[in-house]
């Protein structure tokens, strides 16, 4: 949209009220202040003046406590009102001096309508002012023509120039492409709109629309048919979002919207009409309903996740975050901040020596109203709320001391596996948090495995696999979990930017049982020897399982015929209390 058409940024009804306020205050001060100080030739005009004053206050203080409730189009009824009062008064001033100052109270409705109106709207209530303000004042006898006319040119250059100035500055909180409010205008936006939120107590809701394979059409058709589509969908977006909401450009091909006002389910419904309403490209939209002591940071941050649930869904729908996960993550969050999610270990051992050669880090939480919490549960939320960047680095940085001191106890080198979410390996920091947290527990690099699953890789595409692969530049291990499930297939493996596969513990399950599965699995220990890369089988149960797993070559097991998670403390009494036992032997 051009920005002749465009009111600043400003333009919200918070600040329109407290300005418009302060303006009429102001007006109803100075001619309060003509009437008590200066001579009346008869006590009735004083009185109809002074009625003038009072009533330009009243609207003052009621624009200032209440204005932010009236609609934006309201405002230019406030500004006509305001000129209605300026041309009442200013033929009731007994000299020509209060007569000109009381009519220089026009540059407050010029300022005014100059500050949150577009240019268009701006002509219209200047053309007004001048047409009134000649009116006012064109009977005063000995104002000449030449008075009257300079006093207006100079409020005009002043007006004008402080609305250039103000649309220039406004301007650096659009967008040029699309005329929408980039994203610095809209957490501007935003931080009003968590202020009122706060003193009122009404609801207040978010949503991020992503366009749906955005970069297929810059590739096929080029950057102007992109931008030629991102204009497009700002036009049909605003069509239909409800008044007052607040619509941006994010950032690429995402758009923000504010949704004061509404709750969850409402904004949902909004964002749903407004995704309905896109014909010229498909969108993932992700909702978030603002929470009590919540920040505009945390808001936005639960909308991402809502967004990332969408596309992971299958693009081309919105998606709201459950309440239920949102309040598991505030608890969670609180459990990070105290220090109470821990990092409990399973044994990893070479089945032929029963040794434990390393441990698989498990994240715990015990709930101090429930109870323990199932780790789908809590990562769930995590994952949906977008905490899961503060759980991961706080889970494997608890892992990396419990491990060091593992290590200490039983003198000689522990391998140690952690699991990554996909939410925290298409982060752009994530390698930079991995390394840091390295850096602060003093874990060596070479002796960590972290595991991601195959679909993860898969889902995650690009991001993923450049973490990965700055991650094993650093000396870091990556192991494909779960293998064995899904679409899992040995013609990935030379594909997969991974040191260890991990076997699932559904294919474990059946080797003994099922002569083509332990087939199977024979190939598998000799193709990935052939690539190096190493197996470790997950869920084994029973000495015949580990029996097997030996007499295969597999170089690695675990499952609880080795040990449950348990504490490292734990962990490290039981390993102090026994000699290795070849297990595999059994």
């Amino acid at each position: 949209m051009p920005a002749s058409r465009t009111a600043p940024a400003v333009a919200v009804p918070r600040v329109m009220g407290s300005a418009a306020g302060a303006f009429y205050l102001a007006g109803g001060t100075a001619t309060l202040a003509v009437v008590l100080g200066s001579p009346f030739p008869d006590a009735g005009t004083r009185l109809q003046l002074g009625g003038l004053a009072v009533t330009a206050l009243l609207a003052g203080v009621a624009l200032v406590l209440r204005g932010h409730v009236l609609p934006r189009a309201a405002f230019h009824g406030v500004a006509g009102a305001g000129t209605a009062l300026i041309t009442l008064a200013v033929p009731k001033c007994p000299t020509i001096a209060t007569a000109l100052a009381i009519s220089s109270v026009y540059l407050f409705v010029a300022v005014f309508v100059l500050f949150f109106c577009t240019w268009r709207q701006s002509v219209v209530h200047l053309v007004l002012l001048g047409c009134a303000g000649s009116w006012a004042l064109c009977d005063r006898p000995g104002l000449t023509p030449g008075v009257a006319v300079s006093m207006g040119a100079v409020l005009t250059v002043i007006s004008v120039v402080v609305g250039a100035l103000v649309h220039r500055a406004s301007s650096a909180e659009l967008d040029s492409l699309t005329g929408l409010a980039n994203r610095r205008g809209f957490d501007a936006a935003l931080d009003g709109a968590l202020a009122e939120a706060a003193r009122t107590g009404t609801p207040l809701s978010a949503a991020l629309l992503d366009v749906d394979h955005f970069k297929r059409v810059n590739d096929r058709a080029g950057h102007a048919a992109g931008d030629d589509l991102l204009r497009a969908l700002a036009e049909e977006c605003r069509a239909v979002l409800p008044p007052g909401a607040v619509l941006a450009r994010y950032g690429g091909d995402e758009f923000a919207v504010l949704l004061p006002g509404l709750a969850g389910p409402a904004a949902l419904g909004a964002v749903e009409r407004v995704r309905t309403a896109t014909s010229r490209a498909d969108l993932s939209c992700g909702v978030a309903e603002l929470f009590p002591g919540e920040s505009g940071a945390d808001l936005m941050r639960r909308a991402d996740s809502a967004l990332y649930t969408a596309k992971a869904a299958g693009r081309g729908q919105a998606r709201l975050l459950d309440d239920a996960s949102t309040l598991l993550a505030r608890d969670l969050a609180e459990a990070l901040a105290d220090g109470d999610v821990r990092a409990w270990f399973q044994p990893i051992v070479d089945p032929a020596r029963g040794e434990v050669v390393g441990v698989e880090a498990l994240a715990r939480w015990t709930h101090p109203v429930r109870g323990p919490v199932p780790p789908l549960e809590f990562v769930h939320a995590a994952e949906s709320t977008g905490l899961v960047h503060e759980l991961g680095p706080a889970v494997l940085a608890d892992a990396c001391r419990g491990a060091l001191a593992l290590r200490r106890a039983q003198g000689r080198e522990l391998l140690l596996t952690v699991n990554v979410s996909g939410r925290e390996l298409t982060c752009p920091v994530y390698p930079q948090r991995v390394l840091e947290v390295l850096a602060d527990t003093g874990f060596p690099a070479s002796s960590l495995v972290l595991e991601v699953t195959e679909s993860v890789v898969d889902a995650s595409s690009g991001a993923a696999l450049a973490a990965l692969r700055e991650l094993r530049a650093h000396g870091i291990a990556v192991a494909i979990d779960d293998f064995g499930t899904g679409y899992s297939a040995f013609s990935r493996l030379d594909t997969l930017p991974a040191d260890y596969l991990k076997l699932d513990s559904g294919f474990t399950a059946d080797i003994t049982t099922s002569p083509r599965r332990a087939g199977m699995l024979e190939a598998l220990l000799s193709l990935s020897a052939t690539l190096g890369l190493r197996v470790i089988a997950e869920g084994v149960e029973t000495p015949e399982q580990a029996r097997l797993l030996t007499e295969l070559g597999c170089p690695l097991a675990q499952g609880w015929l080795f040990g449950r998670p348990v504490p490292p403390e734990e962990l490290a009494r039981r390993l102090g209390e026994r000699a290795p036992q070849r297990t595999g032997a059994a």
